[in-house]
């Protein structure tokens, strides 16, 4: 697989140029940090966007879901999508309520879904979905049945053309605004894990795994 040239038309970013990030690792950064990816695709004229977790191996992106669903068996038939993940870090205060804004870090690729037929190569990316929100939880539960893989789907998103998007720092007041007497910086946001609350039925000798107790996000 060639590499494509980054960015391209359609994703260079045109709205704040100065804040878009083309480099493949940092936007591995943003997409292995993330929970929730949103997918865009279009059928019958009409667009669909549908929140969902994912998981990324090398140069692509994996998502799963029942067989059953809109999302999945449209996108069987290689229908175009969008996948966009986005991080919030925090709300950006300005003097002026026109300026103000969020700091965030986002990535949006472009591309075509597969279908994985391979068995081997499905139940690594099902490892891949469950290891990204969970690092150690895959060998310490039970694996998927027979009638759960054919249950579900799962795509392959490959990660060719993306851009990242990332505004960081201050408020950008205008001059004159920098006299309001208000107060103006950044509210800085991040997700943060709790305590883990075990099941009622759990038993009793069960305590909470290192992976859980010392959970933190990459």
């Amino acid at each position: 697989m060639s590499e494509t040239q980054m960015p391209t038309q359609r994703t260079r970013v045109v709205r704040e140029p100065e804040r878009g990030v083309y480099d493949r690792e940092a936007a591995y950064h943003i997409l292995d940090e993330g929970f929730i990816c949103h997918v865009g695709f279009l059928v019958d004229g009409q667009p669909f966007v549908i929140p969902t977790s994912y998981g990324r191996k090398d140069a692509n992106l994996y998502i799963h879901g029942s067989a059953a669903s809109r999302m999945l068996r449209q996108m069987k038939e290689g229908v175009a999508v969008c996948v966009t993940v986005t991080l919030l870090d925090g709300l950006v205060i300005a003097r002026s309520v026109f300026n103000h804004s969020m700091n965030y870090r986002s990535v949006v690729i472009l591309g075509k879904a597969a279908l994985v037929d391979d068995p081997e190569e499905r139940l690594t990316a099902l490892r891949v979905l469950s290891e990204h929100i969970l690092p150690g939880r895959w060998d310490d539960a039970r694996q998927p049945n027979e009638r759960e893989l054919k249950a579900t789907s799962v795509l392959r998103v490959p990660i060719e053309e993306f851009s990242a998007k990332v505004r960081t720092g201050p408020p950008v007041d205008d001059a004159e605004d920098l006299v309001f007497p208000t107060w103006a910086g950044v509210l800085s946001l991040e997700m943060k894990a709790g305590e883990a609350i075990c099941d009622p039925k759990l038993e009793p000798v069960r305590e909470v795994p290192d992976y859980l107790r010392n959970y933190v996000r990459k």
